[in-house]
């Protein structure tokens, strides 16, 4: 019986490794009659250009979701309301003094701006201002080449959660946890952080979601690899109605970071639970 489960758990294994690789994929049900499709992201790149499998996919729909409605005008002002921590901590509180004047230095050579000025600010956010040191070249956006399409046919762009939804996350996840992770990248000027980004690009460049998925979960960071419930899983389920009940309304096109559609409750997989069909589409 034992030689028998491990069977069986070798070849479950093999059925999940032989998922086919692909950043497009379209999904269909006998509850409506157009296709919609769903496409995996990577936020910043060197080159955000599309394939035209994918241009031709979005022109044959409605809607662009991507996980933030990114042309909202009230974005930038929602982000400035809710990026502050809780609790009246602040970076001053949580860090020592030494690893406080670290970070202040570190920002005031990197990006020419003192740690004093973002002292209340959540530490992932600060992480996240040294995302173009990952890339050796000028950073470009997959969304916001889409968005530039959408524009260009008059779609209307959506998104599948709030910034107020995105930004509470890192509520969720510790705030001392954040600055662990953020000290350790200043001290080795980012080099793991670098070396895992090249990891991502090289398994989005062979369009293996289910391995960028792997990398994001198994990551030196604690962010990721740690709280992939918080980062993915639930963020995941919760897309699903809305995903849902606009595969009703009319074809739509849906963009989340790649690391979504990989793993048990990634979005392909949730979505082929709900009982749609979701399968690749070749010539990317």
């Amino acid at each position: 019986m034992k030689k028998l489960l491990i069977l069986c758990l070798s070849f479950l294994g093999l059925m999940a490794s032989a998922q086919p690789k692909g950043l497009l994929w379209k999904i269909t049900s006998p509850k409506f009659e157009k296709p919609s499709y769903l496409y995996g992201t990577i936020h910043i790149t060197c080159d955000a250009s599309l394939a035209e499998a994918t241009k031709k996919a979005l022109s044959e729909t409605e809607k662009l979701f991507l996980e933030l409605d990114m042309d909202d005008p009230a974005l930038q002002m929602t982000m400035m309301q809710h990026m502050r921590m809780s609790g009246g901590k602040t970076l001053k509180s949580l860090l020592s003094e030494g690893d406080f004047k670290l970070l202040d230095d570190y920002m005031k050579r990197n990006l020419g701006m003192s740690a004093v000025l973002v002292n209340t600010v959540k530490p992932f956010m600060i992480s996240a201002m040294f995302y173009p040191k990952m890339i050796e070249c000028p950073m470009q956006s997959v969304e916001q080449e889409l968005m530039k399409l959408s524009a260009q046919s008059q779609k209307e762009i959506l998104g599948l959660e709030t910034v107020t939804d995105q930004l509470a996350i890192f509520d969720a996840i510790p705030y001392e946890v954040q600055l662990e992770e953020l000290i350790k990248s200043v001290k080795n000027d980012f080099v793991n952080d670098k070396a895992e980004t090249a990891k991502l690009y090289e398994s989005y460049a062979t369009q293996d979601v289910e391995l960028m998925y792997k990398l994001a979960t198994e990551s030196q960071n604690k962010l990721t690899s740690e709280y992939d419930d918080v980062l993915l899983d639930k963020r995941n389920k919760s897309w699903i109605p809305v995903i849902e009940t606009q595969l009703q309304k009319q074809p739509s096109f849906f963009a989340v970071g790649a690391a979504h559609l990989g793993g048990p409750n990634g979005v392909i997989n949730l979505l082929r639970k709900a009982g749609y069909v979701v399968e690749v589409v070749g010539n990317q």
